[in-house]
């Protein structure tokens, strides 16, 4: 997806700075107000970079004066020890916002790796790496773009841009078939997708023209045996299961996409330090 709407950006930002600086930073008091820094920040690790929009908007927010410079840019691969920015400005709001600024960083840069991580794995395969909608609460949009940062695919961005049809929703509907007929006559616009469990399960969901399913955690000889009753029919989706080991061959078992809830869900945030050279 692309960058998120600044209004969207403008408010994660908001919240973050709301619960971290409250009615004031009584630690950045200390500080004369009109003492200026020179700060950098770098990675200790390497990393995908992705977030910089919201790490500006935070100095943005606070002081308008202070000036960012970038070394890099989003979906830029970065050694251990690299230079991500410089700041120049009140010593003050910079020690205000510098917490905020690198936990937007340093998640969604997270978020950008381990997705750049899988997508290396898959490397020459046809399969496209997907997210979920596993995601930290009030940051959905953030992290489906830092996961196009890293190289990877967007699934559905909520419950109101497409359709999934899981073992919940054909239980309440009466069946597959039913769900799926139903789902197609109230949103026939909307995209369609269908969870099964088994062979028995796709090839209804191919009889009743679903054009693409979820093939919820088959084994190797399952997704192949899915992939070959398919024959183009419908676009295949693996899903469950799903690590850095083993990866790589259930995208050579012929399937168009893999989902991976880890990307947004399991993540370690990656270790950025900022630091002042001049004051």
């Amino acid at each position: 997806m692309n960058l998120p709407s600044h209004l969207l950006i403008a408010q994660n930002v908001s919240l973050a700075l709301a619960e971290d600086v409250g009615t004031g930073d009584v630690s950045a008091m200390l500080i004369d107000a009109s003492t200026q820094a020179h700060a950098q920040v770098i990675t200790r690790e390497p990393m995908t970079l992705a977030g910089l929009a919201w790490f500006n908007e935070v100095f943005t927010q606070l002081d308008p004066q202070i000036h960012i410079e970038w070394t890099a840019s989003d979906g830029d691969h970065l050694a251990a020890n690299a230079l991500l920015c410089t700041l120049r400005g009140s010593a003050r709001n910079i020690l205000t916002g510098e917490r905020s600024a690198l936990n937007f960083l340093q998640t969604l840069s997270a978020t950008a790796t381990k997705t750049n991580h899988f997508v290396r794995l898959i490397n020459g395969t046809n399969a496209r790496i997907l997210d979920t909608r596993k995601t930290l609460p009030g940051l959905r949009l953030a992290q489906k773009y830092a996961v196009t940062c890293g190289g990877g695919w967007n699934h559905r961005l909520g419950l109101y841009d497409a359709i999934l049809i899981k073992e919940n929703h054909i239980a309440a509907a009466g069946g597959m078939t039913a769900a799926i007929v139903h789902a197609r006559h109230l949103y026939p616009d909307v995209p369609l997708e269908v969870e099964v469990e088994n062979l028995t399960q796709l090839e209804e969901a191919l009889m009743a023209g679903a054009p693409r399913i979820l093939l919820d955690n088959f084994d190797l000889v399952g997704l192949r045996q899915a992939v070959l009753l398919t024959r183009g029919q419908a676009h295949l989706e693996a899903s469950g299961g799903v690590n850095e080991n083993t990866v790589r061959a259930i995208a050579e078992t012929g399937v168009d996409f893999i989902s991976i809830g880890v990307l947004t869900k399991d993540i370690q945030a990656i270790d950025l330090s900022m630091r002042f050279t001049t004051v």
